[in-house]
């Protein structure tokens, strides 16, 4: 046989297992994710500042670096985090759709490899994220919530301190498949 016909007997089964893991990607590790933002703090309390759905939408739109697709994604983990929560559905569907967006569109601009750069995006996504729920609550369901900038640049830091052992792990998933 030649090298032609080896390639072609072969690669069926590549892209077999790439797509399993594929999946496992893009539908498996967020809902670990999700289930892990749902129930964990209800047993340990202090990893209730952990917002792991955010982290993993983040990191899919930095490496994407598609604004369409990172909205579909953004939008898809929100809606699943909304469904599994006590939240109103929709209010973290809209507010991850934005940052998959603004993330994906940042990400064309900037080394997002560097981590330093990824730490300060987490940073910043977080507190956008935050932000943006404060102000969707207020303005779409008139509840009266209190944005502690303070706490707030707290647990961004904290998210973003997570972010960077978290997307090297991602990373090295995404190698793997």
């Amino acid at each position: 046989m030649s090298e032609y016909t080896e390639r072609l007997l072969t690669s069926p089964s590549r892209k077999n297992q790439s797509d399993r893991l594929r999946l496992v990607w893009l539908i498996i590790i967020p809902l670990i994710a999700i289930l892990f933002q749902v129930y964990v703090p209800r047993f340990v309390s202090f990893l209730s500042y952990l917002e792991l759905p955010l982290l993993i939408t983040v990191h899919f739109a930095l490496g994407r670096r598609g604004p369409i697709a990172s909205v579909f994604y953004g939008m898809s983990i929100g809606l699943v985090q909304d469904s599994l929560s006590h939240q109103p559905i929709g209010m973290f569907g809209i507010v991850k759709t934005l940052v998959g967006y603004f993330a994906a569109s940042v990400s064309q601009r900037f080394d997002v490899e560097n981590p330093i750069v990824t730490f300060i995006l987490s940073f910043f996504f977080y507190f956008f994220h935050q932000f943006f729920y404060w102000v969707l609550a207020r303005a779409l369901l008139g509840e009266a919530m209190i944005f502690d900038p303070q706490q707030t640049l707290l647990f961004g830091l904290l998210n973003a301190a997570v972010a960077l052992p978290l997307f090297h792990i991602l990373d090295k998933l995404k190698v793997a498949a």
